[in-house]
């Protein structure tokens, strides 16, 4: 089977016989969703498939999620033993995640933790913040601080160590200024491809079955969006691999 052009495109930060850990683009769905649009996890089996020469729908678990308008790390399992142990990490907070986002206007503070209760409306796909022991809340908790500052605009590191829906959305939302680009909590404009400026820029863990920590890291995409000092420094850098 010959490799298709999104096949090509897929950007494949490490591979070995347990892990799959990609970059993902803005814009496309982790799943198959109702749009009908190819979704990352079609692009990553198929390149496993042809890779490695396992036709028919070799094995790859989703371990975690990113919304389809952000950027940034994915890891897949390439086997069910890898699957558990990595899917337990993720709902033990056992990954450290971090995030860049930009924000329209500058934080009053610094720095700081951000302690919430969020309640997801599935059908308007919608996080509000509310009360503590309101049904089906849960509890949100995100670090975060301000790494750089350009033309009224902020550069944010987000750390949650909970993963709950568009927490990092809402998180900058209450912070006084929802992320460029993200109509669904309050920016004013779209940006031009869709996306949102939010970019899942690593994620550590210990390997499932070596039991060693790794860690993998890639730059935010070249758009102009993003074009503040400290992420065009990231881009000449590249990506990064701990642990491999």
């Amino acid at each position: 089977m010959g490799a298709r052009e999104s096949d090509r495109a897929l950007h494949v930060l490490y591979s070995d016989n347990h892990l799959l850990v990609v970059a993902k683009p803005a814009g496309i769905p982790i799943v198959p969703d109702s749009s009908g649009d190819e979704s990352l996890f079609d692009q990553a089996r198929r390149w496993v498939e042809v890779t490695f020469d396992k036709p028919g729908r070799a094995f790859l678990g989703v371990v975690h999620r990113l919304d389809r308008p952000v950027s940034g790390v994915v890891v897949f399992a390439r086997t069910s033993k890898g699957a558990a142990r990595l899917s337990a990490q993720f709902a033990e907070t056992g990954v450290q995640k971090t995030y860049w986002g930009i924000m329209g206007r500058v934080p009053e503070e610094q720095e700081g933790t951000l302690k919430h209760w969020l309640h997801k409306d599935r059908e308007a796909n919608r996080v509000r913040v509310v009360a503590e022991g309101i049904p089906d809340a849960r509890e949100a908790v995100t670090r975060w601080r301000q790494l750089a500052v350009d033309g009224g605009r902020a550069l944010i590191e987000f750390n949650p160590a909970t993963g709950r829906s568009h927490q990092l959305r809402v998180a900058a939302a209450t912070l006084g200024s929802p992320l460029l680009g993200d109509l669904k909590y309050g920016a004013a404009d779209p940006l031009p491809d869709r996306s949102i400026a939010l970019h899942a820029h690593a994620l550590g863990f210990e390997h499932p079955t070596r039991k060693e920590p790794v860690r993998f890291a890639t730059p935010p995409p070249d758009l102009e969006v993003w074009n503040l000092p400290l992420c065009i420094e990231a881009r000449r850098l590249g990506d990064v691999i701990e642990g491999e």
